[in-house]
């Protein structure tokens, strides 16, 4: 009887800006065995971020880049259903980096377990997970919001960007997100207690800030950069603080990144901008999720999961991204 096959998708070639059906080959691959210390894991779900488009660059970063030939790296929950290492059962749910597959096979670094009996799988990877953790600890450990203060947020129906206005919201804080349409600003306001929204697409985000910042930016937690990032930094507050979790409307530039023209606003106003990546608060992460998982089962806190079905969908899906076209956390149910 022939082994069970692994759908993957690997790099087959580095983008030259946005991702196109050339940068994924798709294979089939013979099903191993875990060896000394490795797990064999299902996988359930993936979460798909924009991160995932920095990590195809052969440039130095945070953390290598994928290789050619290499499966696609991706975050993800998947069930225990063979386990050579003695910290992971046959049974267990785990959360690492799995890869876009069906099976993850290897050893289990940085991986932890899970329990689906106390919040819905998606939601380790969602607010319980890295997103929720990029907003929690992005937003208070370097943004530092205080009660009364005025939080921008960028990219604000997003993943991480809905979650850090709640985290304000719950400190006390006054918060504008900036999002593009309609529904999505709305959805701000209505659904996550925003105190007021700017829509880029259809409003000139600098008349916006002055419409609903009127003193000024406290806290800006930035996940897009360009044009953006400039505009905010014009309205900034004495003593502000600039997070800087991410910049989507560069990543798929062919040119170099376009950096801040108003950055002298930083000297003048005395502020500061700072960057953040979230696995530097590892070791953090069981108070970030005591604080989450007590505000999600107060109701102080709603996560929102764009989930899409289908491991084949996977390269027409990741652009969801980069479209705009997603409405809170993308996960692919594998």
């Amino acid at each position: 009887m022939s082994a069970p096959l692994n759908r993957q998708f690997v790099l087959a070639q580095r983008p030259l800006g946005a991702i196109d059906n050339d940068t994924f080959r798709y294979v089939e691959s013979p099903l191993g065995q875990p060896g000394p210390g490795q797990i064999l894991v299902r996988n359930l779900y993936l979460s798909l971020d924009p991160a995932m488009r920095g990590w195809l660059n052969d440039a130095k970063s945070y953390i290598p880049p994928v290789g050619i030939g290499e499966v696609m790296r991706a975050l993800g929950v998947g069930q225990v259903i063979a386990s050579n290492n003695p910290s992971f059962a046959v049974g267990d749910h785990v959360n690492g980096a799995l890869g876009v597959q069906d099976y993850f096979l290897g050893e289990p670094k940085g991986f932890y377990k899970v329990d689906p009996n106390r919040a819905p799988l998606p939601l380790y990877l969602s607010a319980l997970g890295m997103t929720g953790m990029t907003a929690y600890f992005g937003l208070l450990d370097v943004g530092q919001p205080k009660a009364g203060e005025t939080v921008l947020v960028s990219a604000a129906a997003g993943a991480v960007g809905s979650v850090v206005g709640q985290v304000a919201k719950i400190k006390g804080c006054k918060v504008i997100g900036i999002a593009g349409g309609e529904d999505k600003c709305r959805y701000l306001v209505e659904e996550l207690g925003f105190d007021g929204a700017i829509d880029y697409k259809n409003e000139d985000v600098a008349a916006g800030l002055k419409r609903t910042c009127p003193n000024g930016i406290d806290v800006f937690f930035d996940n897009v950069g360009g044009e953006i990032l400039d505009a905010a930094l014009s309205r900034l507050a004495p003593k502000a603080r600039v997070v800087i979790c991410g910049a989507i409307s560069q990543y798929n530039n062919k040119q170099a990144v376009k950096g801040p023209a108003n950055y002298l606003s930083l000297l003048v106003n005395r502020a500061r901008m700072e960057g953040m990546v979230v696995m530097d608060y590892a070791n953090r992460f069981p108070e970030g999720l005591r604080d989450m998982s007590t505000w999600l089962a107060e109701g102080k806190l709603k996560s929102k999961e764009d989930i899409v079905e289908g491991l084949q969908t996977f390269p027409q899906t990741v652009l969801k991204l980069f479209s705009g076209e997603n409405f809170g956390k993308l996960v692919l149910k594998v």
